[in-house]
């Protein structure tokens, strides 16, 4: 039996929970964004009448302002955004016990198993449609296909409050004649890169040489070339295999800003460094975790972005040994053509820190022991006295050595960057 498989995306997630919360803004634009004060001032989501402007996500608030003087801005409330997600999932698992997560306000649903007992995947997907609009006040944008990512592509290619079937009746005809960028994992500088070769859609993308793709992107080339041709065999990972007992188990945590000014030197980059570190590590020892994978992401001020990862010898959770892994490598991939505007620092691939470490030959291992203590000490200090109460060199002299990350941003235990 064929998969049949649901990708169901909350329209403006964000700025729709915030209008339930605010019913006396019906009938205004209204966006989501950070505070243009402290330099967050990035538009995270818009409602449709605000959307109609041509207000974009990821754009400055000034920006959007001029094309829409009248725009009512909010500060994010993530507490409600998590509640409402937690609320949309219980709707899901009433279908299906294989509901993937793809953020807050996404989600794939394998309901391969329920069409004898609710219907057609189309008529799941109504069902499910409606139930969102009735019990929560929100509409969804619902795709559905065979594949994950068809169904992901159908989730975008109408909204808001749709339902788009992509089968393999009608996949070349939708999905082949839209632009290569708008497949799932195709960014910005791969769009790019296919365009410099002559690839401008996906049925392009789909009929150029796998080994030619190979030879361009390495092994991603191969799987962009899976996806458009709609050989996506990806399983839809049930959100309960992260659970031990009632406890999820933390495959990564991160912690990224938005600088209160642009970074212009190493120097600016590796104090944000240290000082997202020190939160990540601090994290890690607190949940009894070592991460044997350090990765960054960057976005300078053309809100251009990239994100770099690292294998370390050895699993760690050592605050130098991520910060030293991280500036790493900043260094090896970017050449300030641009001042950067955020950073983020994330520590992956965990283990438990009582897995069995491999010794050091060389004899680091009385370094490691060193500021295995350092770190340890410090952070008893500052669960006394505060995360301020010791601070790095580095750090002091700064209109930014007053950060706190570790208390005023969001740390993420699943690196969606």
């Amino acid at each position: 039996m064929e998969r049949v498989i649901l990708h169901c995306d909350m329209n403006s997630f964000y700025a729709s929970v915030e209008c339930l919360y605010h019913p006396e803004l019906a009938g205004l634009p209204v966006a989501v964004g950070g505070n243009p004060e402290k330099r967050h001032g990035i538009i995270l989501a818009k409602n449709q009448l605000a959307k109609e402007t041509g207000i974009k996500t990821g754009e400055t608030i000034g920006v959007a302002r001029g094309k829409c003087p009248n725009l009512v801005v909010l500060l994010p409330n993530y507490a409600h955004y998590l509640r409402f997600s937690r609320l949309a999932r219980k709707i899901y698992y009433s279908y299906s016990d294989l509901v993937e997560p793809f953020g807050l306000d996404e989600a794939w649903i394998d309901v391969t198993s329920s069409v004898g007992l609710y219907g057609s995947g189309e008529e799941i997907a109504r069902e499910i449609s409606r139930r969102i609009q009735d019990e929560l006040g929100i509409t969804v944008s619902i795709g559905v296909s065979w594949n994950k990512i068809f169904a992901k592509f159908g989730s975008d290619y109408k909204k808001p409050n749709a339902i788009t079937v992509i089968d393999r009746d009608n996949y070349q005809r939708i999905v082949w004649e839209q632009e290569a960028g708008d497949l799932l994992y195709v960014g910005r500088s791969t769009r790019k890169k296919l365009i410099k070769y002559g690839i401008y859609t996906i049925g392009q993308l789909a009929g150029t040489s796998i080994d030619f793709l190979v030879l361009q992107f390495g092994k991603m080339g191969a799987v962009l070339w899976r996806f458009a041709n709609g050989l996506d065999d990806s399983p839809v990972k049930c959100f309960d295999e992260n659970y031990n007992g009632n406890e999820r188990v933390i495959k990564s945590i991160g912690n990224s800003i938005t600088t209160p000014r642009d970074l212009k030197n190493l120097a600016d980059v590796k104090l944000i460094i240290y000082m997202l570190t020190e939160s990540v590590a601090m994290r890690l020892r607190e949940t009894g975790c070592f991460c044997q994978t350090v990765a960054i992401h960057v976005r300078n001020k053309e809100l251009e972005s990239f994100t770099r990862q690292i294998k370390m010898d050895k699993p760690t959770d050592l605050t130098n040994e991520i910060a030293e892994a991280a500036i790493q490598l900043f260094v090896q991939s970017y050449n300030f053509s641009s001042d950067i505007r955020s950073l983020g620092v994330r520590a992956a691939d965990l283990v438990p820190d009582t897995v069995p470490i491999q010794l050091d030959v060389f004899g680091r291992e009385e370094e490691r022991i060193r500021l295995a203590r350092l770190d340890t000490t410090i952070d008893g200090l500052r669960k006394r006295f505060g995360n301020l109460s010791v601070r790095r060199a580095v750090t002091l002299g700064d209109n930014m050595s007053g950060l706190d990350p570790k208390k005023d941003h969001i740390i993420h235990p699943v690196g969606y960057f």
